[in-house]
């Protein structure tokens, strides 16, 4: 008898608990895409994540810091996302597996794992490519090879939520730099390298889907140029996930990828900054705005509800500002107020013929000074009230419908969310 009952507990808890690798998949029914873990539905309500303190770059490692370092800085910070009903963050591969099982099982977030896919560059024996040839045979063996490794690596890790190949890669075809420029025009000389991108992006699916089956695997476009090529190369891909800012809404997005690709569509990254460019302050008020409509545009696109059906969540840009990303190796205790791009979209500071996008400001929270043992505080802005109640809502559930969504929408007041957000520290 004690044999039977030890036996079965020893069952029950190797089949309970977070330990266990999740079942992701994408699901299409007639009432659109969803993606389903563990047999649930699972709307992602997202969050670019990183960490990077006041004075450092993109040469700054978290993971490389002291272990009980790591803890309390994600710890402080999965702790302000979680209470804000962020369920999935975004991060790159340098993150090693155990912490993404951390996050998962200390904090119930999932990680979506990021390989740029040559998008800043390769370094190929030793050499270093700043643009990348997807043409080249050599940068093809080079990333494919990568592309193993890292599922090798991450496979079968608790809280892996699925794969992100690239990030915005069409638009490195235009741009040689990290920093961010007006969208580009789709320019006929570079249509045959977009080709044998996205053809590679397919054959890099493929290969993943030969040594992991368990998780899906997306996509990251820059809007939706060469959504044409995407449509005839990238069959094999899970998700079209796309870099998309448009201001209030997101316009023909959802109908042109249902229309196009027949794909569940994820928003990698979208949003607004904070800063008003026309009179030079901070504006908490204008962000939390765009990021509202963002939303509701995300949960009235999911499926059952009537209209494309086809919207499985999104990952808003970003937990805090990076103060690094206008000089990226200069300037990098300053925060920089400089407008690298321009945007109509944003009508709150948009003026024609000037920049108005600050891509130091995109943080939902501030961020505070870097302490004696490199950690800092988040400063919550309004946009992290508003995403507070935002997230409150899920349209998976049962009864819900667009009326629902949109008097939970107009519920949300941003003067209140800005109240919220004066002198608040976390």
């Amino acid at each position: 008898m004690k044999c039977i009952v030890l036996c079965l507990f020893i069952l029950i808890s190797s089949c309970s608990g977070n330990s266990q690798t999740d079942r992701v998949a994408v699901v299409k029914n007639n009432d659109g895409y969803k993606l389903v873990v563990n047999d649930a539905d699972f709307m992602i309500n997202g969050m670019n994540w990183d960490y990077f303190p006041i004075g450092t770059n993109y040469n700054y490692r978290l993971w490389d810091q002291p272990e009980n370092l790591i803890k309390e800085a994600v710890d402080y910070e999965m702790t302000l996302l979680k209470a804000i009903g962020v369920n999935a963050v975004r991060q790159y591969t340098e993150v090693p597996p155990k912490w993404i099982q951390y996050i998962y099982e200390k904090h119930g977030i999932y990680t979506m794992l990021n390989h740029s896919f040559g998008r800043y560059g390769l370094k190929i024996d030793g050499v270093d490519i700043p643009k990348t040839d997807y043409a080249d045979p050599a940068t093809q063996k080079h990333l494919l090879s990568e592309i193993e490794s890292m599922v090798l690596e991450y496979r079968d890790t608790p809280g892996l939520l699925m794969y992100l190949l690239g990030n915005e890669n069409n638009f490195g075809l235009f741009w040689e730099g990290a920093e961010t420029e007006d969208i580009p025009e789709k320019n006929p000389e570079i249509v045959a390298q977009a080709q044998a991108m996205y053809t590679l992006f397919n054959k890099a699916a493929l290969r993943i889907k030969g040594l992991d089956t368990s998780i899906p695997v997306a996509m990251c476009n820059g809007d939706l140029q060469f959504l044409d090529i995407i449509a005839d190369s990238c069959g094999d891909i899970d998700i079209f996930g796309t870099n998309m800012y448009r201001g209030e809404s997101f316009g023909d997005a959802f109908e042109r990828v249902a229309k196009e690709l027949d794909k569940p569509i994820l928003f990698t990254e979208f949003g607004s900054d904070a800063y008003n460019s026309v009179e030079q302050r901070e504006d908490q008020a204008s962000q939390a705005h765009y990021v509202i409509k963002n939303w509701e545009e995300i949960y009235e696109n999911a499926a059952g509800l009537g209209l494309s059906g086809n919207s499985i969540g999104g990952f808003t840009f970003q937990f805090t500002d990076g103060w690094w990303k206008y000089g990226q190796t200069r300037n990098l205790d300053i925060h920089d107020n400089n407008a690298s791009w321009s945007n109509g979209g944003y009508e709150f500071d948009y003026q024609k013929g000037t920049n108005n996008m600050n891509e130091e400001w995109f943080g939902i929270c501030a961020k505070g000074p870097t302490d004696g043992r490199g950690l800092y505080k988040a400063i919550p802005r309004a946009a992290y009230f508003a995403l507070q109640e935002i997230h409150q809502l899920d349209p998976y559930n049962s009864g819900t419908d667009l009326q629902e969504i949109e008097m939970h929408f107009n519920s949300i007041q941003v003067r209140d969310a800005v109240f919220r957000a004066q002198g608040k520290g976390m």
